[in-house]
């Protein structure tokens, strides 16, 4: 975890993968909402792809797949961090 703190004080993007709900009822400061399902005509939001970028969602397997399709577009530093509870504090 303290990998995740170090990349977030580097100033790494942090992007919650779940819903816009889900968003509203709370988030990790800071972070980007970037459904899962809009992730893919999203790209640009998530910022450049050499730039640490931090996932989360709610339990950890909705950031796992976004994972998957950040890397498989290029993204070279990509963090999956679990769920909102598993962010630092």
């Amino acid at each position: 975890m303290s990998d995740i703190k170090s990349k977030i004080k580097a100033g790494a993007t942090i992007v919650d993968v779940r819903s816009k709900d889900e968003f509203n009822d709370g988030a990790y400061p800071g972070a980007r909402n970037i459904p899962i399902n809009q992730l893919m005509s999203r790209l640009d939001d998530v910022g450049p792809k050499d730039k640490a970028v931090i996932l989360y969602c709610a339990s950890g397997s909705r950031s796992s797949v976004a994972l998957q399709m950040l890397k498989a577009n290029g993204f070279t530093d990509v963090v999956n961090a679990g769920g909102l509870e598993d962010m630092p504090e």
